[in-house]
């Protein structure tokens, strides 16, 4: 599925980049709590991974590690984290896997319905990015009196 912009772009999809102290734990971690399924994995000469790519459906997601010698010399302590959305058809069932993945650790707000027609919950990652779950439940759209959807085309 492709989309062409105006400006004649073919656009073929969108992956995150995500960086990590220690791609390793990150990918293990995405693996067994999300279930997203490893596709490649590049690793240095002590098996430590450096970039890796993963697949949650047709989405693929990058992830990359990068030590405190790499944020020195961007003039910053590490990466920021940021919110990542990933779409499912049953967000209580991906739930109940994460918590049951997470074990004891699992300290997440149950999946709650959203005025925009979602039903979502998220999950902080062990790199310190966010990832929210979400289920579009209804095209219905409960906007604060005196707001208004305007939308392109």
């Amino acid at each position: 599925m492709s989309e062409e912009h105006e400006g004649g772009t073919r656009y073929l999809g969108l992956a995150p980049y995500l960086y990590y102290t220690d791609a390793t734990e990150a990918l293990d971690w995405l693996v067994r709590v999300f279930g997203f399924t490893e596709k490649v994995r590049y690793v240095d000469s002590s098996g430590v991974v450096f970039q890796a790519t993963l697949q949650a459906g047709t989405a693929e997601v990058q992830l990359a590690g990068a030590g405190s010698d790499y944020w020195e010399s961007k003039g910053v302590d590490g990466p920021v984290g940021q919110l990542n959305i990933v779409y499912v058809a049953d967000v209580d069932e991906q739930y109940a896997r994460v918590c049951a993945a997470l074990g004891e650790d699992a300290d997440l707000a149950p999946p709650q319905d959203q005025p925009y027609g979602a039903r979502v919950f998220t999950v902080p990652d062990v790199g310190g990015n966010s990832w929210t779950f979400w289920q579009q439940v209804s095209d219905q759209v409960e906007l604060p009196a005196g707001w208004q959807v305007i939308r392109n085309g």
